[in-house]
């Protein structure tokens, strides 16, 4: 039962770091975050299983992780509030090619980025987006405007 509970609390914690740590930062994985979350995981392991190198051990933990990650898909499908808790909401960073910049500074994103972003959807400059929305996966969706 102590695995299960480490296990829940674990779950809880990732949860909340993935939402402090900002939607473009998950959207885009550098080579540091790639090792970063490899190191997570070997401590999140550590501190669930305590040296519990048990097959029992490892099922209680990875149902466990299985069962709360269904839970909360399930409960972000079905409740509206839970969902914006969980995924948060996406976020209008471009409006009539004019930038949003408080959204940007919230969002932790530079016009360099999101000229980047641009550019990798084909749009050259800032008055050809009539909206940019920063979705809740971290991809910046653009729709041009029409002439």
């Amino acid at each position: 039962m102590d695995i299960v509970l480490r296990a829940t609390f674990a779950f809880a914690f990732i949860v909340f770091l993935t939402r402090i740590a900002g939607r473009k930062e998950l959207s885009s994985l550098e080579p540091i975050d790639l090792i970063l979350l490899v190191v997570m995981g070997d401590l999140i392991q550590q501190g669930v299983t305590q040296s519990d190198y048990s097959v029992t051990g490892l099922v209680l933990a990875v149902g466990t992780f299985g069962v709360l990650q269904a839970t909360t898909s399930w409960a972000a499908f079905r409740f509206g509030p839970f969902r914006k808790l969980v995924d948060g909401e996406p976020i209008v960073v471009m409006q009539d090619g004019k930038v949003l910049e408080a959204n940007l500074r919230r969002e932790r994103i530079s016009l360099e980025d999101l000229a980047e972003e641009m550019r990798g959807q084909q749009l050259a400059s800032f008055d050809d987006v009539a909206w940019a929305v920063l979705e809740s996966n971290g991809k910046i969706s653009f729709i041009p405007k029409t002439r």
